[in-house]
């Protein structure tokens, strides 16, 4: 597995995703090393005058007045650790803590925090090694960075605290101990180092960014296979269209309708039917999917610069001589990406029902039997599986309210307005969890009213459809509901879907 190499600078999405989920390991660039070392021996220069600077020789917060005696400055480092590790709750995931891990050591590795080369690499071999620190999810109100969680991510590098390892949890030092790496003394700064910084957020941003944009084109597959099963038309489709709307998302989400739906027989059976236009749910899919696509490109630009920049408080400047307390731990750019996100992608799944809708809708569906039971009455078919769909539809309106616009203050008012962008970036996650499931629900459906056809729908969606019926046969009579939802949902998140389509030669937006 080919290392990625870690400068501070040149980060992807992509690449978080892979060092998250894939496991691949890191290295740090000797460039990147020069530079820490350099910031580091001006911090050393610093403390060495007696300077008082904010979190080197001062406390924190509210006591940022008080002057703290230089030996007492790796004291106060550990201090700060411990007692601002003070999250609760469910813990992240395996995948989102090494995502948050690799985002600190990002931001460590530009050279701008005062930590020390040792601390540096030891949190990077924590990350190579699989020292995975446990960090609850609830604690951080986004300003001042994600001060608790990062302090639980950084309790099992200097020994305490818990984390996970090879399976297991365990204690910090035992996990440290298992795979080779020795705790950590924190020196002066590096407690603030470890902690200050808007990692939690960004890096829950980054996973569900990418999953977002594969769930764009889930929804459009979806989508298609649910006009074709309704004999829509997709007149609505055509470029000429589009162009007089030129939203890059809309006339990629056409584009991708135009191609599912290409060379289709059931089209071309019902292809003079009179049929002049659709519900919304159908006919407007590339103006709904379109407008997410381009929140997304919005979010997709506010992390690609947050996950390379510096967030620190102070941030040091060797070359300027110069440590400068400022506020880039504010959480409010990624607050507000987050919450446009959790809006956007929120609306694939609240039209998806609503085609859900059209296709078991006797009065609706055209000609299908109502909710494409084989046996109306004797079976009650996918009647209660759309209550699902809306019940994860309706959890995810209350979860689209933006978090962004509460600010509580903290820290005796000092810090008096805060960015809530952790929050926002928790139910984020659990409105892509829903949407996911409300479109492994269309697609469950439309391929059931596909085969109720009886007639073929375009190659590439009749491949999709073979893929589904081997984890979910079709529905002959009712039986238990809940594993076939399961299994359809497992299918998307497997990815496997995307490489059918791409294995038929179907490009997708």
């Amino acid at each position: 597995m080919q290392t990625i190499a870690i400068d501070g600078n040149s980060l992807s999405l992509e690449q978080v995703e892979a060092i998250a989920t894939k496991r691949t390991p890191i290295a740090l660039t000797d460039a990147c090393l020069a530079k820490v070392k350099k910031c580091r021996e001006y911090v050393d220069k610093v403390i060495a005058r007696g300077d008082v600077v904010y979190g080197l020789t001062t406390g924190f917060g509210k006591f940022s007045t008080v002057t703290v005696p230089l030996e007492h400055t790796a004291e106060l480092q550990v201090n700060l650790i411990r007692s601002h590790a003070t999250s609760v709750g469910p813990v992240y995931s395996t995948a989102q803590t090494r995502a948050i891990m690799l985002l600190r050591v990002n931001v460590l590795a530009k050279g701008h925090s005062g930590i020390r080369v040792q601390t540096l690499q030891t949190l990077v071999e924590m990350l190579n090694r699989g020292v995975h620190p446990l960090i609850p999810m609830r604690g951080s109100v986004g300003a001042s960075g994600d001060l608790s969680p990062l302090s639980h991510l950084a309790l099992p590098l200097i020994g305490e605290g818990e984390a996970e390892f090879q399976g297991q949890i365990m204690s910090g030092a035992e996990a440290m101990r298992k795979a080779g790496l020795e705790p950590v003394k924190l020196a002066a700064k590096e407690g603030l180092a470890l902690n200050n910084g808007t990692q939690v957020m960004a890096a829950l941003g980054v996973l569900n960014l990418l999953e977002a944009e594969r769930l764009c084109k889930y929804a459009d597959l979806s989508a298609a296979a649910s006009i074709d099963a309704l004999r829509g038309t997709p007149r609505a489709f055509d470029p000429l269209v589009h162009s007089l709307r030129p939203h890059p998302g809309q006339a990629d989400s056409a584009a991708n309708l135009r191609n599912l739906l290409a060379n289709s027989p059931l089209r071309a059976s019902h292809k003079n039917c009179g049929n002049v236009q659709d519900a919304y749910s159908l006919r407007c899919t590339p103006q709904v999917h379109g407008a997410t696509r381009d929140a997304l490109a919005y979010a997709r630009g506010v992390l690609t610069v947050e996950i390379n920049s510096a967030t620190d408080n102070p941030l040091i400047f060797p070359d300027e001589e110069k440590v400068i307390s400022g506020g880039n731990f504010h959480g409010q750019p990624l607050a507000l990406a987050l919450d446009t996100l959790a809006i956007a992608i929120a609306e694939l799944a609240s039209i998806a029902e609503r085609r859900v809708e059209q296709m078991l809708n006797p009065a609706l569906n055209r000609g299908l039997n109502a909710f494409l039971a084989k046996r109306p009455g004797i079976d009650s078919g996918f009647m209660i599986v759309q209550l699902t769909a809306a019940s994860l539809v309706s959890e995810n309106k209350v979860l689209a309210h933006p978090a962004c616009v509460d600010s509580i203050p903290t820290s005796a008012n000092q810090e008096d307005h805060v960015s809530m962008g952790s929050i926002s970036a928790n139910k984020l996650t659990q409105v892509v969890e829903n949407v996911r499931g409300v479109l492994a629900i269309e697609l469950m459906i439309a391929c059931q009213a596909l085969d109720m056809r009886g007639i073929s729908s375009s190659p590439v969606l009749e491949r999709v459809k073979a893929l589904l019926r081997q984890s979910v046969p079709r529905l002959e009579e009712d039986r238990i509901a809940y594993p076939d939802v399961n299994s359809a949902i497992d299918l998307l998140a497997s990815g496997a879907v995307l490489s059918e389509v791409a294995a038929a030669g179907v490009d997708l937006y």
